[in-house]
């Protein structure tokens, strides 16, 4: 009999504290392991996608119109340097027949080219209600007929007389000058009426530097 209260205090405290029908089974950490949402484990991953839309705006008819008119007017002023192929070659003027009587009406009106030259200049170039494709062509197109003015110059200043060496250096250059009037023309006029804007040789970075 003696041997049962050692044995009663021989159990530890916790032992007898949860003994009774009143102790609290807790469940072992190690046994559950945490579980995701299954909107996070079986969502499927979104790719973003960025488009980037190109908006192309063509040129207005009345600016292909008005950038496309410019280009008459070293043209009427160019045709003037032809002359020598037109009498070489007379088949190379078949195209510009129908331009003569324009042209002569052109060159009855006094002062007519310098009156074209500051409208233009004025009513075109210096107009801000004008789009800048408008205005870039018109002043490209005044730029190569200033340029035209500079072999009139020298023409003057050096007579080349009627024959000799010195003619043939002028048939020469007026014919090149002629060939370069009519392809800055041609180039031009195409591409005002496709609302492109053309850059023009020896004229572009010009008419470029006095708009910007």
């Amino acid at each position: 009999m003696a041997s049962t209260p050692l044995l009663r205090l021989s159990l530890p405290l916790h032992h007898r504290q949860h003994s009774g029908p009143t102790a609290l089974l807790l469940p072992h950490p190690l046994k559950h392991t945490l579980k995701s949402p299954p909107s996070l484990r079986h969502a499927p991953r979104k790719t973003t996608t960025t488009t980037t839309k190109c908006t192309y705006t063509p040129t207005p008819a009345t600016d292909r119109l008005i950038s496309a008119a410019a280009y008459f007017l070293p043209l009427f002023n160019g045709l003037q340097y032809g002359r020598f192929l037109f009498a070489q070659y007379p088949i190379v003027a078949a195209p510009f027949q129908p331009l003569f009587p324009l042209l002569s009406l052109y060159h009855s009106v006094p002062s007519a080219s310098f009156v074209t030259f500051f409208g233009l200049y004025l009513g075109v170039v210096k107009n801000p209600n004008l789009s800048r494709y408008v205005r870039f062509n018109a002043l490209q197109a005044l730029v190569l007929d200033v340029l035209l003015v500079l072999p009139v110059l020298v023409q003057r200043i050096f007579t080349p007389g009627r024959s000799g060496i010195a003619l043939k250096l002028t048939a020469w250059a007026y014919s090149g000058l002629f060939m370069f009037v009519v392809a800055c023309f041609v180039y031009g006029l195409v591409s005002s009426v496709l609302g492109k804007t053309p850059y023009l040789p020896l004229v572009a970075e010009a008419a470029g530097r006095q708009l910007d």
